[in-house]
């Protein structure tokens, strides 16, 4: 494969997981995609704002190419966890907006250097915080899939829609109905193989 051929290949799956992230919001009130649905608090425009701040950073800072973009959510004295939430000044528009504009840096960095080209994480360990660019490509890749995958299960919850992009959820055929008759089959499984390890585990299940 061509250092190019690769290239694309690698953008290809980066691109499908931004779209795949970014299409979680459509249809969604504004409280819906701030709502916090895990004990953690994960929300969908949060994992977008956080993910918009890993592109700038990996794929531009880390090669000595800075955005110029304020991220003060990532500044030193920022509170934990600011990334990963939108505050109620915060819009929708200038989440995206900003998600927008990682692309497009990102993308003039994976253009504009060599997949062996280096660069140092700064937030890393001194003495092992080199990378290529592939390998920062690759964990953009990683890092992107993972939180879609997170946005995924979180719409889920808000109202049921599932799937890496509209038109294709890759889900089994079926109806409400089924889907809860699926449930409650996996529910009755769980219970059995928990009554089956309970004697040696010390678990009770009802």
């Amino acid at each position: 494969m061509t250092p190019s051929a690769a290239k694309t290949d690698l953008h290809r799956y980066l691109q499908t997981a931004r779209d795949a992230l970014l299409w979680k919001l459509e249809g969604l009130s504004e409280y819906d995609i701030r709502r916090p649905l895990t004990p953690t608090g994960t929300n969908l425009l949060g994992l977008v704002k956080h993910v918009a701040s890993m592109e700038l950073a990996y794929l531009g800072d880390v090669f000595g190419r800075p955005s110029g973009e304020p991220l003060p959510w990532l500044e030193d004295g920022a509170e934990p966890n600011a990334d990963m939430w939108a505050t109620a000044d915060e819009s929708r528009a200038f989440v995206v907006d900003l998600y927008h504009r990682a692309w497009a840096h990102a993308d003039a960095t994976i253009d504009a250097l060599a997949l062996d080209a280096t660069g140092k994480v700064p937030w890393w360990p001194s003495g092992r915080n080199e990378v290529t660019l592939h390998h920062a490509v690759v964990r953009m890749i990683a890092e992107t899939h993972r939180h879609a995958g997170h946005a995924d299960i979180v719409r889920e919850l808000i109202d049921g829609d599932v799937g890496e992009r509209q038109g294709q959820d890759s889900m089994a055929s079926g109806d409400p109905a089924w889907w809860e008759d699926h449930r409650r089959r996996l529910e009755r499984a769980a219970q059995a193989a928990g009554r089956e390890a309970s004697p040696r585990t010390g678990d009770t299940y009802l």
